[in-house]
């Protein structure tokens, strides 16, 4: 009995890395063995770097808080402990984009933070 290679399956299983690995430097989108390796590792960074993503956008929102509550006299980290003292509940991501585009609500959020942070100290000294 003759051997079977299914080699249809085959090589549409093959077409489809190659597939993948378009526009892939030399070897690695022309040839089977090495388009496969290059589409495998292509695949862990992404899986990788999807998660990743949002941690670099969360040091982005704060390096962006830090620069704006600095040019209202306060530091980052004063600024989130004086906003949770106040029972501000908006996240870094949402800070970010007041800071950026309403500079005037940005500052009355900063003073309200910093009152939170004056009857802390009080209520603490007393």
């Amino acid at each position: 009995m003759p051997r079977a290679t299914n080699a249809a399956a085959s090589r549409r299983r093959r077409k489809k890395v190659l597939t993948y690995a378009k526009g892939y430097f030399g070897n690695k989108s022309k040839l089977f063995r090495y388009a496969k390796e290059a589409v495998h590792h292509a695949w862990l960074y992404a899986f990788k770097h999807r998660r990743k993503k949002k941690s670099d956008f969360r040091g982005l929102w704060i390096v962006r808080l830090n620069a704006a509550a600095r040019a209202n006299g306060i530091s980052y980290s004063r600024l989130v402990e004086g906003l949770k003292a106040a029972n501000i509940g908006l996240d870094r991501k949402v800070l970010s984009d007041i800071a950026i585009r309403d500079e005037v609500a940005f500052t009355s959020l900063v003073s309200k933070a910093k009152d939170a942070l004056k009857a802390k100290a009080a209520a603490k000294a007393a």
